[in-house]
């Protein structure tokens, strides 16, 4: 399968609409008729690690493609002039009505994640989530169901991107 790239579908100059808009095959677009200069820049994404009492890794089950039903931390994209801190508790709370108590930041990987066929490239912000109640938990939003696990419990092939794995990994390895 072939991913789409944004050289691929970009056509028009995002400023003045000239079809004079040059890729360069790597990151960038420059407009031959009003000299605009556009960037592909990762996007900001966020995972939240939250560890039960017992020590077990809550995953949750993707509801939509990409990964429909593949395994995954909850979190998701960073709003626009949203910090990654304020992302993680929106998300949080969209996903499973949790709230966050606390978190520390843990780790970061970049992430190419294929929507509907097209290349969107993020850098996902892992963090380390403290909830005081597990209580009011419940599915919503783009989750389709969670489970807890043991870090020995994972199966690695079952996590919907490597960004993710990548993340779950470092937090056992730093953990243990």
């Amino acid at each position: 399968m072939n991913n789409t790239q944004p050289g691929d579908v970009i056509k028009y100059c995002l400023k003045c609409g000239s079809p004079e808009f040059i890729f360069d095959g790597s990151r960038s677009f420059k407009c031959q008729q009003c000299q605009f200069h556009f960037y592909i820049n990762s996007s900001a994404a966020v995972a939240a690690v939250i560890v039960d009492k017992e020590g077990r890794i809550l995953l949750t089950r993707r509801a939509f493609e990409p990964g429909k039903g593949m395994l995954d931390l909850p979190g998701g994209f960073v709003d626009p002039m949203e910090t990654a801190e304020e992302a993680v508790v929106r998300e949080i709370k969209e996903e499973l009505n949790l709230n966050i108590s606390r978190m520390e930041y843990l780790v970061s990987f970049p992430n190419e994640y294929v929507f509907a066929g097209y290349s969107v490239f993020t850098t996902d912000l892992g963090f380390v989530c403290h909830v005081d109640s597990f209580d009011n938990m419940h599915i919503q939003d783009d989750i389709s169901g969670f489970d807890f696990y043991l870090p020995e419990q994972i199966k690695y092939d079952e996590i919907s991107s490597e960004s993710i794995r990548n993340i779950v990994r470092y937090h056992i390895a730093r953990n243990m």
